[in-house]
């Protein structure tokens, strides 16, 4: 990987590149799906990926390909340089400065060298296990929509004309299971699952496939209700969809195209006292951690709101040049450009038991899914159908589908009233429980 990288910027300088970075990716993958104890199918596949990026002066151009022949990276080369003397000049273009790349490259603990030995034969046990303990759970588990075990490793490597190499490697796995459950000829489904860094840190596949089976049940018997303004319950897995949504609109390339409602927001309450929001890329092991971001600099932990304030955008250089600030090292490749992403988002977790946050509720509603889009990152309007359950003298009193929850992204964080004591970082964006005073629920 070193030398590809370095030898295609010695051809970038070559050909009157005056800055260049390359960006490689070598990953394996393979999952299996099996569906009512039958193998549906097995996959199994290897990619590697090539990004350039090269500057003439201040114009730029980036190109990426799947071929990493010798001649397929020559022209690679060739044809970004040529494109990049096409291109109009930008003044904030370029690489970060020589002195903020990444000094060292920590081992966060993101692969798992022993994880990878699985047979076909002992990965399909693995979703079958998971299957056929949520189709044991309940008579009224009469289907399945399947489950799947899937692993992936992979090699990243990033060089630039500056001098600065580094790689790492990552592991990831994960078992998803999706049950039907029926009663009176009504069907309802829902599903979980488990990742990890480390295989054997997965959840048992007979926990996984009975978490799911309770799911599902639940769901029996939903029913729409009457439009209301009530306090709304959002679990976990629909938490993190919120706050994903905020980091959302603080990233730099909505900020700086003046598409994101917390433009010149910095400084300003934009939550309750009581949220605070973190992306912390250092956590060892963790599924979004990374030793540095895609322009090399170092990962660290940020404050996005600090107690309801504000405090950071999510940056890399060429946005933090936009708007006059520094990067937060959240460059992210993709393909051959740079845009920006998390590493691990979280909110962090309050004092309040999950069930005691529902307990205080007299009538509202408790969000277990949510469907559609319905984000604006302009205005931060927010409109989303929901799946959950009806919320009685504190007690979830029955299930509801086929409703909306409207409000606005700002308003809804600042009127944040409760925050469990449930995190747990299961996937890259997690959330404890949160509840929110106020919210309109669309019903019939």
């Amino acid at each position: 990987m070193h030398d590809l990288l370095t030898g295609l910027l010695e051809r970038a300088r070559q050909r009157a590149a005056t800055e260049a970075d390359a960006y490689l990716v070598d990953e394996q993958s393979s999952s299996v799906q099996v569906r009512l104890g039958k193998v549906e199918t097995v996959t199994h596949s290897r990619e590697q990926r090539l990004a350039l990026r090269v500057f003439a002066g201040k114009a730029s151009a980036s190109a990426s390909t799947s071929d990493l022949s010798r001649e397929s990276a020559e022209r690679l080369v060739d044809e970004a340089v040529a494109l990049a003397r096409l291109t109009a000049p930008d003044p904030m273009a370029g690489l970060p400065d020589p002195g903020e790349f990444a000094s060292a490259i920590p081992d966060l603990g993101l692969e798992d060298p022993e994880g990878h030995g699985l047979t076909p034969e002992e990965k399909i046990a693995i979703a079958e296990r998971a299957e056929a303990a949520a189709l044991d759970a309940d008579p009224r588990i009469t289907n399945s929509e399947g489950a799947e075990f899937f692993e992936r490793r992979a090699r990243y490597a990033y060089a630039t004309s500056h001098g600065f190499f580094g790689s790492y490697p990552t592991s990831s796995f994960g078992l998803t299971v999706s049950p039907v459950a029926s009663v009176d000829g009504k069907m309802q489904r829902d599903s979980w699952y488990s990742f990890a860094r480390k295989r054997q840190r997965l959840d048992p596949p007979e926990e996984v496939g009975r978490t799911a089976a309770r799911r599902a049940l639940r769901r029996l018997g939903a029913r729409q209700v009457k439009t209301a303004e009530v306090p709304v319950v959002f679990d976990p897995e629909t938490a993190a969809s919120l706050v994903r949504a905020l980091a959302g609109a603080a990233s730099g390339p909505g900020l700086y195209r003046g598409t994101s409602f917390l433009l010149n927001r910095l400084g300003t309450r934009v939550g309750a006292p009581s949220v605070t929001i973190v992306d912390n890329g250092t956590i060892p092991g963790a599924l979004g951690s990374r030793p540095f971001d895609g322009e090399g600099l170092p990962i660290r932990k940020t404050v996005l709101v600090n107690a309801g304030t504000l405090e950071s955008y999510l940056l890399d250089t060429y946005s933090g040049r936009k708007l006059g600030l520094p990067s937060t090292h959240h460059a992210a490749r993709d393909g051959g450009g740079v845009g920006v992403a998390t590493t691990n988002l979280y909110l962090a977790a309050g004092e309040t038991p999950p069930e005691e946050l529902i307990r205080t509720v007299r009538s509202g509603f408790y969000v277990t899914e949510l469907i559609g889009f319905g984000v604006n990152m302009v205005t931060g309007d927010y409109s989303r159908g929901a799946v959950g359950h009806w919320i009685e003298n504190g007690a979830l009193a029955y299930p509801v589908e086929e409703v909306t929850v409207a409000g606005n992204l700002l308003q809804m964080f600042q009127a944040i009233d409760g925050i469990g004591n449930d995190l747990v970082l299961r996937e890259r964006t997690s959330a404890p429980t949160v509840r929110i005073a106020r919210m309109v629920v669309a019903g019939n």
